[in-house]
């Protein structure tokens, strides 16, 4: 039987896709001492029963109906595995909803610690300058030169590791920075004799 990826069909078939598929996952997982025709009929009928209440309880911790249903799809896969165990459960899906809400929630943790690293690390690069004026007239400055004043006062970094940084000599890392000194100057002032 080929089966059709249930993210590829109109939303309305990818739950009885999904059903397919698990089916067919139970045939090629160890489900224990039930038979697969059994695990089949036991199993689709709680999927059918609980697959769209547990997906709308995720979608209100993640607030992503995509995101919710593949999680659900994963809590579900964790269901057939264990199976054999649980379908013992009184309530197997209490169980099925409660690994749908760890995962839900491990992965609402790990959006927010990406959130925090992407933020920190933007944090690192972009430097909110003291001076617009300043920093709009670095920005003027050609690449070598701009590289060599950020690296000496933005990053207090001495000649000699700027001209390592900047693949030069120290004597034209120093002119580098020269260059760059006057030209600001010069812009600078442009920027004064304006505002006067």
């Amino acid at each position: 039987m080929a089966l059709t990826a249930p993210e590829t069909l109109p939303i309305a078939q990818r739950r009885s896709a999904v059903v397919v598929v698990t089916a067919d996952l139970a045939r090629h997982v160890s489900v224990g001492p039930l038979a697969a025709q059994e695990v089949d009929a036991a199993y689709t009928e709680l999927f059918r029963l609980e697959f769209a209440p547990v997906v709308k309880t995720v979608t209100f911790i993640l607030h992503d109906r995509e995101r919710a249903e593949d999680i659900a799809q994963d809590a579900f896969v964790q269901l057939l595995r264990n199976w054999s165990k649980v379908s013992q459960y009184d309530r197997p899906g209490a169980w099925v909803r409660r690994v749908a809400i760890r995962l839900a929630v491990r992965q609402v943790r790990r959006d927010r610690i990406l959130s925090l690293i992407q933020r920190s690390m933007r944090a690192d690069i972009e430097v909110q300058p003291r001076d617009t004026d300043l920093f709009e007239s670095i920005r003027r400055l050609p690449g070598m030169q701009r590289a060599a004043i950020v690296l000496f006062y933005y990053e207090d970094r001495p000649v000699a590791e700027i001209a390592t940084l900047l693949d030069c000599a120290e004597a034209t890392a120093r002119v580098h920075l020269h260059r760059a000194r006057k030209r600001l100057a010069e812009l600078l002032a442009e920027g004064d004799d304006h505002v006067a």
